[in-house]
């Protein structure tokens, strides 16, 4: 088997379970009706995929600052898919044990998006006051 690089993205908690999140709304919007395809569906398999991608996408960036915009944004998209959750529920498309299995894994991921940007924020001070003491 083939042995890769490991990504710095990859270790984090959150996008494994913002991986596992995609999954699992992939799998419950496969039951939605037809003519949703182009609405809910597509806007909650956006919404969760857009989650892990701005995770992996911020970890690219060289500013701390950056990176930290890449989690505001990840954390907005995970706020998009619990309206359009909710939505889903008042339409019957998805009943209340799934919405609650939904509305838990946002939570755990909110709790660790809010964690990585608060320290992306805080290194980014530390490092502008470093740089502010250096000169």
């Amino acid at each position: 088997m083939l042995k890769f690089k490991t990504y710095s993205f990859e270790t984090l908690d959150v996008w494994k379970e913002a991986r596992k999140l995609v999954v699992y709304i992939y799998q419950i919007t496969k039951g939605f009706p037809p003519e949703e395809k182009y609405g809910l569906v597509s806007q909650m398999r956006r919404a969760v995929i857009s989650i892990s991608t701005n995770i992996a996408e911020g970890s690219s960036r060289d500013s701390l600052k950056d990176q930290a915009r890449f989690s505001e944004i990840a954390y907005g998209s995970l706020l998009e898919l619990l309206n359009e959750s909710i939505a889903s529920f008042d339409l019957e498309y998805i009943d209340e044990e799934e919405l609650t299995e939904i509305r838990l894994r946002i939570d755990s991921i909110s709790s660790k998006l809010t964690g990585l940007k608060k320290s992306q924020k805080n290194r980014h001070k530390t490092s502008k006051l470093h740089l502010k003491n250096k000169s």
